[in-house]
């Protein structure tokens, strides 16, 4: 506690004698300040014992000392000490009315006591407070220490509780609550989850005051990239003190290295994890298994996800790339998956990169974060501009994702970024598979992912292309231009009025060569039919026997058949 004019009253070599103010004795005493000025306010910060022997003031008016008395207590001034035996054998009775209508302590000083033993009382007081708070503060900080080495953030947040008489959490990433103390804080820290993702919009180190006197909350950020990986709540009835100060510094700086720490070794498993998927990609379940241990070692015993993701700039990017002209002519497809060497192994190997950044970095820790507070393995490896994911099937993180994914559908539908951000992932979800099928489960990521690209959407299951219409596919644009330039020649043909070959195609294929059926359906001779498909032989140099050459027909006309 600080030095307060009770306790200077109390000091037996000062002699003071109280005046008037007596029920305002219990007031702090920031510094002592001596002053005969006959307006000290300009020069006050408020909480000072002022001094004065009265060389410069009117002592016995009662107005002007009203005047000077009312000015001192709005300048937020502790007390007034009267140096007796100097100018005035005793206080004047104007000053002393006038503290007391005012309620300001007033405090007589014998001759015999210097304004410098005052000064140096309060400062030897106010000396041994601070000391007295940075010792305390060592010794929470010993405390906090020792209950992070043994209880971890749990044991810490505890002590910190304890420490600041009031209750303490920790969010992680995403602004859940991942532990609290006392128990029942953890509702209260909840609550708070809309002020923690704002503060980690801020740069850190950055922190937040929410509440009131009452009820005070500081906000902390945790870590030192740019990106806050965590926060530290802290909840008290009053505004902190020294040595509470010193507590809430030493628990952001242990929380920090643990951060960190943890970080280090959440790259370390990334690599690990790389590794094992390698494994599995190769089609070596069980080396993958040897190496997983513990660590990975419960995902591959149970059916699991392949999460591909990628960020929708990426996206853009390698459509564009993917839609140039090929060899021949004829334009690649959007999104070709990766080469697949048979069916157990992926030609192209996965490896650990470097941490996710931007939509994925927050695609990863919104999955990580799921999948901590539910307890299960999950395998995240930065491959280049992709983020490969394995998880549980039906697991919380796999619900994460599905979950990441129709936010962000939402948000395209209603023109509103998610949470300012405009570059969101797009993902590729795998069916249910095991370790021997990793490489088919990867390739399935991957498919999905390039139709997920085509429809503008933030995730796409393998399950809906398998069980879907082929049709569907043929909505890219790149199909759709490889289709016009199938069927160019015949529509030229058919603007000159020479005859209809395109719709005469269509009826043929649709009636599976079947001549009657579709000159019926045309409404002509079965001879004009056959001249006209043999016509569709000579403008294409294709022909029509050859089983490849009427499906890439049939596609080409149901690519078009929305634009006819």
């Amino acid at each position: 506690m600080p030095p307060t004019l009770a306790s200077l009253v109390h000091h037996s070599a000062l002699k003071l004698t109280v005046r008037a103010g007596e029920e305002r004795l219990a007031t702090p005493v920031r510094w002592a300040h001596a002053s005969e000025l006959a307006d000290p306010v300009p020069y006050m910060e408020g909480g000072e014992l002022l001094l004065i022997t009265a060389l410069k003031l009117d002592a016995e008016d009662p107005e002007a000392m009203r005047r000077y008395v009312r000015r001192l207590g709005q300048a937020g001034v502790a007390g007034l000490g009267f140096a007796v035996g100097v100018h005035y054998a005793t206080i004047p009775d104007a000053l002393v009315d006038a503290a007391a209508e005012e309620g300001l302590p007033l405090l007589e000083v014998p001759r015999r006591t210097p304004f410098l033993a005052i000064s140096k009382a309060v400062s030897a007081a106010i000396s041994a407070e601070q000391y007295q708070a940075v010792t305390a503060g060592f010794a929470a900080q010993r405390d906090l220490t020792k209950q992070a080495l043994g209880g971890g953030p749990a044991g810490l947040l505890a002590a910190l509780a304890g420490q600041v008489d009031g209750w303490a959490a920790l969010y992680d990433a995403t602004g859940a609550v991942v532990a609290a103390a006392p128990e029942w804080a953890a509702r209260r820290a909840a609550r708070l989850t809309p002020e923690v993702e704002r503060l980690h919009a801020r740069t850190p180190p950055a922190s937040l005051v929410v509440g009131g006197e009452a009820d005070r909350v500081e906000l902390h950020t945790l870590g030192t990239s740019r990106r806050p990986r965590a926060a530290l709540a802290v909840g008290t009835g009053a505004p902190l003190g020294t040595a509470e100060r010193y507590a809430v510094h030493s628990a952001i700086a242990l929380l920090t290295l643990t951060t960190e720490r943890s970080r280090s070794l959440h790259e370390a498993e990334q690599r690990v994890g790389a590794a094992v998927l390698r494994m599995l990609l190769a089609g070596e379940p069980e080396h993958a298994r040897t190496a997983a241990g513990s660590l990975y070692g419960d995902l591959l015993d149970a059916p699991y996800r392949l999460i591909i993701a990628e960020a929708a700039s990426a996206t853009a990017a390698r459509a564009h790339a993917d839609g140039r002209t090929a060899p021949h002519g004829a334009p690649r497809p959007v999104d070709a998956p990766r080469p697949v060497a048979g069916e157990r192994a992926v030609a192209a190997p996965v490896r650990a990169g470097k941490p996710p950044a931007g939509p994925l970095a927050a695609l990863a820790e919104h999955v990580e974060a799921a999948a901590a507070r539910a307890g299960e393995a999950l395998l995240v490896v930065p491959d280049g501009e992709r983020l490969v994911l394995l998880t549980a099937d039906g697991g919380a993180a796999a619900r994460a994702c599905v979950g990441y994914a129709a936010a962000v559908d939402q948000a395209r539908t209603t023109g509103q970024a998610l949470a300012g951000r405009t570059d969101e992932p797009v993902m590729g979800l795998s069916a249910p598979a095991g370790p021997i099928a990793a490489a088919t489960a990867y390739r399935q990521a991957e498919q999905a992912l390039s139709v997920a690209r085509r429809r503008g959407r933030a995730l796409v299951e393998h399950e809906e292309v398998a069980t879907g219409s082929v049709v569907q596919l043929l909505s890219d644009d790149a199909v759709r231009a490889f289709a016009d330039g199938l069927l160019r020649a015949l529509r030229e043909h058919d603007a000159t009025g020479r005859g209809d070959l395109v719709a005469s195609l269509r009826a043929w294929l649709s009636r599976h060569g079947q001549w009657d059926a579709a000159a019926a359906e045309l409404g002509v001779h079965r001879h004009t039919l056959r001249y006209r498909m043999r016509r569709v032989e000579e403008i294409l140099g294709r022909s029509l026997d050859d089983p490849d050459v009427r499906m890439e027909l049939w596609l080409a006309l149901k690519a078009t058949s929305g634009t006819e």
